[in-house]
């Protein structure tokens, strides 16, 4: 199931950090992010200009919204402007008591200025101590929880996170970021018990760390309900921030110290551009083959073979030449459900092998002696079709053999089905209109092509891209396929 994380927080116009940044923070651990806003703030990436608290009653109006509607698998709990703000927020979490709560502790500015008095410092320590389950401090909020100077190095950070985590009786996420000496980043995750279990990052050198302290709280939060452990939780979310921090120099937000590029890593490996539905991709090519479709109807061989004038040694040629072409096919269908994805896929195309094999010869084989079936040489229109199909098949891609094969279903129901209507008593070449005309070659057809269009659809774009000109490049193999018996027939 996917994450209802709720953030209860101050804002940040710019979207760097607050609710803004746990919401990106949130999605892009795959989660449901929903906002609760406990400050108005007018600040940019140089800093804070204004502050606007809404009313105590207010805030639990938006709380008591969310509340008696969602359910909310965890809390990530940010800034807290005063006592009585944290307070309202202490009795919610305590009425409700999501499974998971993870406190940022807003308490100490970038300029080193306490962002809180003595009496909300107490309100959020009981807050801590009674209803969350992590605590994500950096070094000078620490310091504040633990009543103590800054630590200065991360013995002392260790130090002073133990101190909290047992008399607070709380998980604390200790974070070394602070510790500009240091070449590494040293992240510790500290139980009450003393347990420590410790991670180590390379130190991202940019000043655009705006918001780090929201981001990864609200991904650890997240991350918890999805892997169930908070060790594994506060790895993943350090891993995913150190990404999002070093791509952060390319965002160009702002001119002071600017956000993280929580989407990076997401961008990067997955890109921007959504997925076509499956209809649209085999419509398209459908769209773009039209010229060469409407060729291979205006051939002589095509119109004769529907109105039954069709020359009998060219027909025969034909059948020759396409009986030959079927065994590879049939050969290339079997690869298909080899490589196929799915056990629905596999017994697809393997049906298709063998009604190659069985039905479509055997059709050919009224038309031509069973003995001489296969005696035809191949030409040259034949063996450049199978050395296109043979090609796909050695390269292994299940995508785009399938795209390959497909033209093979839907030129042959295409035609079949338009010159049926001929299929006249006495008509010479009516067990082959009938036999691509019939409904049931027409639903495996449909079939085909909504697999086909499936697997593209779930495909890389380059593969995509691959298929594409598979399925074209059959096609026009398919043009000149019906071109060659009747240009065969009239130079002998």
């Amino acid at each position: 199931m996917i994450p209802r994380v709720l953030s209860i927080a101050g804002t940040d116009p710019t979207g760097g950090a607050g609710v803004q940044a746990d919401l990106k923070s949130i999605a892009a651990q795959g989660g449901y992010g929903m906002a609760v806003v406990t400050a108005l703030v007018a600040q940019n990436t140089r800093g804070v200009r204004a502050v606007h608290r809404p009313p105590d009653d207010f805030l639990r109006a938006q709380l008591d919204a969310v509340g008696d509607d969602v359910v909310v698998d965890a809390v990530k709990v940010g800034m807290l402007a005063d006592a009585d703000l944290v307070r309202t927020v202490h009795d919610w979490l305590a009425a409700h008591r999501p499974p998971v709560v993870v406190v940022d502790p807003v308490m100490v500015a970038t300029s080193g200025d306490r962002l809180l008095d003595a009496e909300a410092v107490d309100a959020l320590r009981e807050l801590v101590r009674g209803v969350a389950d992590l605590v994500t401090p950096n070094v000078p909020e620490l310091a504040v929880l633990a009543g103590g100077p800054p630590a200065t190095d991360w013995a002392g950070v260790l130090a002073q996170a133990r101190e909290v985590a047992a008399g607070l009786g709380v998980r604390v996420l200790a974070k070394g970021g602070h510790l500009v000496d240091d070449p590494v980043v040293r992240d510790a995750l500290v139980d009450p018990d003393g347990t420590v279990v410790e991670t180590v990052g390379a130190r991202v050198e940019t000043p655009h760390t705006h918001g780090t302290g929201c981001s990864l709280s609200s991904a650890v939060a997240t991350l918890r309900c999805a892997r169930g452990s908070w060790p594994d939780a506060v790895a993943e979310a350090t891993r995913w921030l150190r990404e999002s921090v070093a791509a952060a120099d390319d965002l160009h937000v702002g001119t002071g110290r600017g956000p993280v590029s929580h989407f990076a890593g997401l961008w990067a490996r997955g890109g921007t551009e959504t997925p076509p539905a499956a209809a649209e991709v085999t419509e398209g090519w459908w769209r773009e083959t039209a010229p060469v479709r409407a060729a291979i109807d205006a051939l002589p061989f095509v119109r004769a073979l529907g109105d039954g004038s069709l020359d009998r040694r060219a027909f025969d040629d034909y059948v020759g030449q396409d009986a030959l072409y079927l065994r590879e096919f049939a050969r290339a269908l079997a690869a298909a459900s080899a490589t196929a994805p799915t056990a629905a896929e596999q017994a697809f195309w393997a049906a298709a092998a063998e009604g190659a094999v069985a039905t479509e010869l055997q059709l050919h084989g009224g038309f031509l002696p069973p003995a001489e079936l296969f005696d035809a040489t191949p030409g040259p229109a034949l063996t450049a079709y199978v050395d296109h199909l043979l090609a796909a098949v050695a390269r292994g891609s299940h995508e785009v053999l399938v795209a390959a094969l497909l033209p093979c279903f839907w030129v042959y129901e295409d035609v079949g089905s338009r010159l049926l209507p001929q299929a006249h008593d006495g008509h010479p070449y009516a067990a082959w209109l009938r036999t691509y005309g019939d409904q049931a070659f027409a639903a495996t057809t449909a079939e085909a092509v909504r697999l086909v269009g499936e697997a593209a659809a779930r495909a890389r774009p380059e593969v995509r891209e691959r298929m594409r000109a598979a399925f074209a490049a059959s096609v026009e193999h398919e043009r000149r396929f019906f071109a060659a018996p009747l240009g065969a027939a009239t130079t002998t």
